[in-house]
């Protein structure tokens, strides 16, 4: 089903990792083969599939997601139901009609549970960003977003050693990766290296996220597909940062996450 991997993406932003996005993904697909979940045939594949999705997850005990009952006081006030239409909408590009059909709510309350998510995530959450990649001008499309989110931008680093070396030189808060950079190196051995000696939540950005999203290995939480929007940039930051809050006092940080 090519519609999987974007769901992984998907349910791991929602839950904030790995291991908890890709559970609810199999429990869905579970639940659709043995009909405890049906699939809504009037909708496209795709917005059935979700739909299906958020059955499962509304059956869970708690549903407001990985561990977001544990984050500070500040990031309690943002709802998570507002979160899940800012993801469906600005992560995987949903219309408005399509997240008010999969969240069973009307076009108006998608509207404004997502401006409201955006507003507060951007308010409270700005930090000190560190973009490793190697064409100029998608570096600069991010370096141009992230500041429009209230972020500060260290460095923009085109191969694995100086990404290292900006890594060194100063405090950051949020890494945006690119996996194949400009001298052969790897994104994803860059990042590997920094998270030796930081503990920050990392975006990897790939053209091909059907590699790296399989499920069959320790793979990223949050993915950005070239090319992008730049909704989706936004979205994908404020989910990244948020759940890092809340992983920060719960567990330890994965290697890659």
């Amino acid at each position: 089903m090519k519609q999987l991997p974007l769901l992984r993406r998907y349910a791991r932003a929602l839950l904030g990792s790995q291991k908890a996005g890709d559970g609810l993904v199999q429990e869905t697909l579970q639940s659709i083969l043995d009909g405890s979940i049906a699939v809504a045939t009037e909708l496209s594949p795709r917005v059935a599939l979700y739909k299906a999705f958020h059955a499962a997850w509304s059956r869970r005990p708690n549903a407001s997601g990985g561990g977001a009952s544990r984050a500070d006081q500040r990031l309690q006030l943002l709802d998570s139901s507002s979160r899940v239409a800012l993801l469906l909408t600005a992560m995987e590009g949903f219309s408005f009609a399509e997240a008010s059909s999969i969240l069973s709510i009307s076009l108006d309350e998608v509207e404004s549970q997502v401006v409201a998510a955006q507003a507060e995530i951007d308010a409270q959450l700005a930090t000190r960003v560190l973009i490793i990649e190697d064409e100029w001008v998608i570096a600069l499309d991010l370096k141009t977003l992230v500041t429009e989110l209230g972020h500060e931008v260290v460095g923009v680093a085109p191969t694995h050693s100086k990404a290292l070396e900006l890594a060194h030189q100063g405090n950051f808060g949020l890494v945006l990766a690119d996996i194949q950079l400009a001298d052969g190196s790897s994104g994803i051995d860059a990042v590997t290296d920094i998270l030796q000696s930081f503990d920050v939540p990392v975006i990897f950005i790939t053209a091909f996220p059907d590699r790296l999203l399989t499920g069959e290995r320790p793979e990223p939480t949050y993915l950005i597909t070239k090319p992008f929007l730049s909704e989706n940039v936004k979205a994908t930051i404020a989910q990244a940062l948020f759940f890092h809050e809340v992983r920060g006092q719960t567990e330890p940080t994965a290697r890659i996450a």
